[in-house]
């Protein structure tokens, strides 16, 4: 595993227990998320880096009975956070690295990552693994209950220039990478990166 793997799998070990009550307020901004990518009933998603699995429900909800959600994270800890919260049972856990994926190409209609952007190690690499196992128009969601400035601000840092998460930045990462950026939202109560897949 690599330094990077070992770094957030530490992070998010040791937070994850108590994940859920840092942020408890954040499930309308989630399901309000789920509700701009447009899945259909019988769609299948993936949420990457799925962590203690926020995003199933809505996403079950969206594409009902009769689709697919697969929720894939990295650290066993926030998977078992997820179980002990009931969250599997609105869709299969895998534990998996976004940078290798246990999905066939082209398996899937969208992808939806929470915080998912800046605990990539290798952005451009890893955004073409999700976009791999997207079909062609298939939807990327790049997701956060908060903008890059309030975040920024909870932390007590600035925003830099060469924040990933920002448009002048993204657009292009996401170009690169097999993905059209369509729509791009950054305020203070949600950051919100929709991309289509190309072909």
């Amino acid at each position: 595993m690599s330094d990077d793997h070992t770094h957030v799998q530490e992070f998010f070990s040791a937070r994850a227990a108590g994940w859920d009550t840092r942020f408890p307020d954040d499930g309308p901004a989630y399901a309000a998320a789920v509700a701009g990518l447009g899945l259909r009933k019988g769609d299948r998603v993936l949420d990457a880096g799925c962590g203690t699995g926020r995003a199933l429900s809505p996403l079950r909800a969206a594409v009902g009975p009769s689709g697919v959600v697969v929720g894939a994270d990295l650290t066993p800890a926030m998977l078992e956070a997820a179980v002990r919260a009931g969250r599997d049972r609105h869709g299969r856990l895998l534990l998996a690295d976004v940078a290798a994926l246990p999905l066939r190409s082209r398996s899937l209609d969208a992808v939806f990552g929470a915080g998912l952007i800046s605990h990539l190690p290798q952005p451009a690499e890893n955004l073409r693994e999700l976009a791999r196992v997207v079909r062609p128009g298939g939807i990327l969601a790049l997701f956060h209950p908060i903008g890059r400035a309030a975040l920024a601000a909870r932390q007590g840092r600035q925003i830099t220039p060469e924040d990933l998460r920002a448009e002048p930045n993204l657009g292009p990462l996401l170009a690169g990478s097999g993905w059209r950026m369509t729509s791009y939202v950054d305020e203070d109560a949600r950051f919100l990166a929709l991309s289509v897949r190309e072909d």
